[in-house]
């Protein structure tokens, strides 16, 4: 009897010095768990601007994603004369705030001739849920959708991924017929990027959120264009050149001007330039892709 009354409170010195051990891995774990999404994820609600502001027409677009969440974006149609009335940039846009920070980048789109559909992640702006990477894969087909249930061909549409969008917009073009891949200031996986930033973090091991656009590049079949600047300080150029390695041809590489967020206030013409070469390409195999398609 001696012998078991040892033996229980030797095993419940064990249970209680095991039990805090747990609570404080399980702290752990929820706080790992939110520095990871608070760094990929940065959503603002209220919107700041509205669509109207660049004066010309728009519509503002209440849509669904697959899994039943509410989304919402801004549709802005080519002008009635463009050549390039046909083609629409999907735009997937960075990891901060809302579409009505991109207003200046949309009217610079709107340049090319082309329209743009811009659109919020769950999460962001007015569109319901929260953030997360299988959702944003979901909200972008959803845009996608809603741009051919408005009438564009898949070859019309252009898939233009801005720095986290940019491993959505890859995403994008696996599992949807894009007439092009656009890759701006983009990483190669939310993993290298995070590693770089948090050398002092085992961030590969810990790291759930993945973004692999490198690994997924070599399975696009759209043309892509890598837009990029050396003055990245955020993600590195090496970023862009080794997405450039990964993806298939056709291909094309552009160098952009000026910090991670500061494309258009650098060298707008270097980017429209930029930009406009690539439609130009597209345009030139666009027959060809339509016939492929349709086989």
């Amino acid at each position: 009897m001696a012998f078991l009354a040892v033996a229980k409170r030797s095993g419940k010195r064990r249970i209680t010095r095991v039990v805090p051990l747990l609570v404080a891995l399980a702290v752990l774990y929820v706080v790992i768990r939110w520095f990871e999404h608070r760094q990929v994820y940065q959503p603002y609600r209220r919107l700041e601007a509205s669509g109207s502001e660049l004066r010309r027409p728009f519509e503002d677009v209440a849509f669904q994603a697959a899994d039943g969440v509410g989304l919402h974006g801004w549709y802005f149609p080519a002008g009635t004369e463009s050549a390039r009335r046909d083609y629409v940039y999907l735009l997937c846009h960075g990891n901060a705030g809302n579409i009505s920070h991109r207003l200046e980048h949309c009217a610079a789109l709107l340049e090319t001739g082309a329209g743009v559909f811009i659109f919020d992640y769950r999460g962001y702006g007015r569109s319901e849920g929260r953030p997360e990477e299988q959702g944003t894969y979901l909200d972008a087909q959803a845009a996608y959708q809603w741009l051919r249930q408005k009438g564009y061909a898949a070859t019309g549409i252009v898939a233009l991924g801005e720095s986290l969008g940019g491993g959505i917009a890859s995403e994008l073009a696996l599992r949807e017929t894009v007439g092009g891949l656009i890759l701006q200031s983009t990483y190669t996986s939310i993993s290298d990027v995070g590693a770089e930033l948090f050398p002092w973090l085992p961030v590969r091991w810990l790291g759930t959120i993945k973004y692999d656009t490198h690994g997924k590049l070599p399975r696009v079949p759209a043309p892509t264009l890598i837009l990029h600047s050396r003055a990245d300080g955020l993600i590195g150029f090496h970023h862009a050149e080794r997405n450039f390695a990964a993806a298939r041809e056709p291909k094309m590489m552009w160098e952009i001007a000026g910090e991670h967020n500061q494309f258009l206030e650098s060298d707008r013409s270097r980017y429209l330039d930029g930009l406009n070469r690539f439609l130009a390409a597209l345009e030139e195999r666009r027959p060809a892709a339509e016939t492929q398609a349709s086989k």
